[in-house]
C-alpha cells in the first residue's frame, strides 16, 4: 500500500506491505533510511535548511526543515527498532528549479545542511542523486528496502 509522504512530512514503517513515496522533489531533499535487520524504513521530504527561519513552524512541523526533520525521522525509526549503525541512507533532490540566477540556492543550501548534520552525527550516505534542474520522485518499499528514483528520464534503483 502506498503511503504518500507530502512536502514537509515524514513517515516510518516496518509493515512489509507499505511503500513510502514522495513526489516532486525539486529544491527539497528526500532522505530515505532502511534498517535491513529490523526491516524498518523511513522517508523524509524537507523544504528548507534551517528552522531558525521560523521557529514557530519548526515546532508545529519539524519535517519542514533539515535540522529538525532529520532528527525526527531517525528518532521515529529508532522507536520501531532501527539502529543507527545498520541504517542504509540514500538521498535525492536539491535541484535548482525556478531560480535560474541562483539567487536563493535553496537546493544547494538544503544539501549542505544535510551533509553538516550527517557529518556531525557520523552518518554516511550510501547513494545520492542531487542537484541539477530536475524534479524527482522517491519510492521506498518496506519489503526489502528497495528505493527507486523516478525522473523525466525514467525510473531506476537508487
Amino acid at each position: 500500500m502506498d503511503r504518500v509522504v507530502d512536502i514537509a512530512d515524514f513517515a516510518v514503517s516496518k509493515d512489509p506491505r507499505d511503500t513510502l513515496v514522495t513526489y516532486s522533489l525539486g529544491s527539497c531533499i528526500g532522505v530515505a533510511i532502511w534498517d535491513p535487520e529490523a526491516q524498518v524504513g523511513g522517508l523524509l521530504h524537507y523544504m528548507l535548511p534551517e528552522s531558525s527561519l521560523s521557529p514557530e513552524k519548526a515546532k508545529s512541523n519539524p519535517a519542514m526543515f533539515a535540522d529538525t526533520g532529520v532528527p525526527a525521522l531517525f528518532r521515529a525509526a529508532y522507536e520501531l527498532g532501527a539502529t543507527k549503525k545498520r541504517l542504509v541512507v540514500k538521498v535525492a533532490g536539491g535541484s535548482q528549479l525556478l531560480d535560474d540566477n541562483g539567487t536563493f540556492n535553496i537546493g544547494k543550501r538544503n544539501y549542505v545542511m544535510l551533509r553538516k548534520i550527517f557529518w556531525k552525527n557520523g552518518i554516511l550516505i550510501e547513494k545520492e542523486d542531487v542537484g541539477g534542474s530536475i524534479s524527482r520522485t522517491l519510492r521506498l518499499r518496506c519489503n526489502g528496502g528497495r528505493l527507486t528514483l523516478k525522473t523525466r528520464d525514467g525510473e531506476r534503483e537508487l
